[in-house]
């Protein structure tokens, strides 16, 4: 038997994916902010689209600057990685509150955040594709992952490696088992 789901959750139903701390390097600081609504677009050139709202301090900082840092938490940043979420880098220094420490990265600006696990170096392509949505479209232009986090997957089963996904509200699952089905 199936149940109807109310259309204010509806998205909730796709919406598990991995969620990341974007960070962004503007008027000479460096922002992060939480972010749930992303997906990958292409393999080559690796591209991917995520939503940050206008009224957000971080959509600012990326209009402005052309690109970004996808930073990919571990379990044991989750609180962390909730608590970004509910302050504006506007106002606060969410590096310094939240005892986070930026690294430099290769090609771009914006700085990968040491604690996560895996980081991809974003360039802008395009903002406000549509008139009505924040969708931000991003070329990959490096890629990195904690030694031992990461092969052509994420190791779930190592110690470390397990992603934060956003379930809606104030819930988070993360991945537990590995399945390998052979075709």
């Amino acid at each position: 038997m199936k149940v109807k789901v109310p259309l204010s959750k509806a998205s909730r139903l796709l919406n598990h994916g991995p969620t990341i701390l974007v960070t962004s390097f503007y008027k000479g600081r460096p922002n992060v902010q939480t972010v749930a609504w992303n997906m990958p677009l292409d393999y080559d050139p690796p591209r991917v689209a995520l939503v940050i709202g206008s009224d957000n301090y971080s959509y600012e900082c990326v209009t402005k600057t052309g690109e970004f840092v996808i930073n990919i938490p571990s379990l044991e940043l989750l609180e962390k990685t909730v608590q970004c979420g509910t302050v504006s880098g506007r106002k606060v220094d969410k590096f310094k509150k939240f005892k986070l420490t930026p690294i430099p990265a290769k090609n771009v600006k914006a700085p990968l955040i040491e604690e996560c696990i895996g980081h991809l170096e974003c360039r802008l392509i395009k903002s406000k594709l549509t008139r009505d949505y924040d969708l931000f479209l991003a070329d990959v232009v490096y890629a990195w992952a904690e030694e031992g986090t990461f092969t052509d997957r994420w190791l779930v089963e190592k110690k470390g490696a397990k992603t934060i996904h956003h379930l809606g509200g104030e819930y988070f699952t993360f991945p537990d088992k590995l399945k390998i089905r052979e075709w």
